[in-house]
């Protein structure tokens, strides 16, 4: 059984829950999902997905329910983390916002909502290594990654810009990757890595 937290102070918290199921059950895995609103519960968890929403109201909600910690401590044992959208903004180094108090889980920068208000959203074709087809990734007011630390690894690119990266066992996106049926994101940020761990 692999328990599974989805942080849910905000943001597409059902959706995500589904997409992990859905990559769990093909890979053969039971998934035990725990919607995480306060602190208790990550300590439990093998891996952990902090979706969208809004970048400064998710940190603020984390540090005050001491959620926060609780992810670096996550991060530090190895486990692996699915950070979309703002929850890629809260993971950075640097949001350049000083309303956001950063997790510091990606050696990035990040301009929030730099792709454009809501009514700029679109859907692109991906090439993500790893993936032998196209990922139908989902742009919402994404951020735009636009300085990237040695140590992390870029997995894809939108129009020569950094739109997924993976440090450690952290995977953050710019897109939304849990509005969609394809689960082959979840499959590579968390199972890809459960099974590696198992291995070894």
């Amino acid at each position: 059984m692999i328990h599974a937290g989805v942080v849910a102070v905000q943001g597409d918290v059902s959706e995500h829950a589904a997409a992990i199921r859905r990559a769990a059950d093909a890979h053969g895995e039971n998934v035990d999902v725990v919607e995480i609103r306060q602190s208790g519960h990550i300590p439990d968890c093998d891996v952990l997905l902090i979706p969208g929403g809004e970048s400064t109201a998710i940190s603020r909600l984390l540090r005050r329910e001491g959620i926060d910690e609780e992810i670096r401590d996550h991060v530090a044992a190895g486990k692996p983390v699915l950070a979309t959208c703002a929850g890629l903004i809260v993971s950075s180094r640097d949001a350049k916002d000083d309303r956001v108090e950063t997790l510091d889980l990606i050696d990035v920068s990040v301009d929030r909502n730099a792709f454009g208000r809501q009514v700029d959203s679109f859907e692109a074709p991906l090439d993500i290594a790893g993936m032998d087809d196209p990922f139908p990734a989902v742009f919402i007011r994404a951020p735009l990654i636009d300085d990237v630390d040695d140590g992390v690894e870029v997995l894809a690119e939108w129009d020569g810009t950094p739109v997924a990266v993976r440090q450690g066992p952290v995977v953050g996106t710019s897109f939304h990757p849990e509005l969609t049926a394809d689960s082959r994101l979840h499959d590579l940020a968390f199972f890809d890595h459960v099974e590696a761990e198992a291995a070894d």
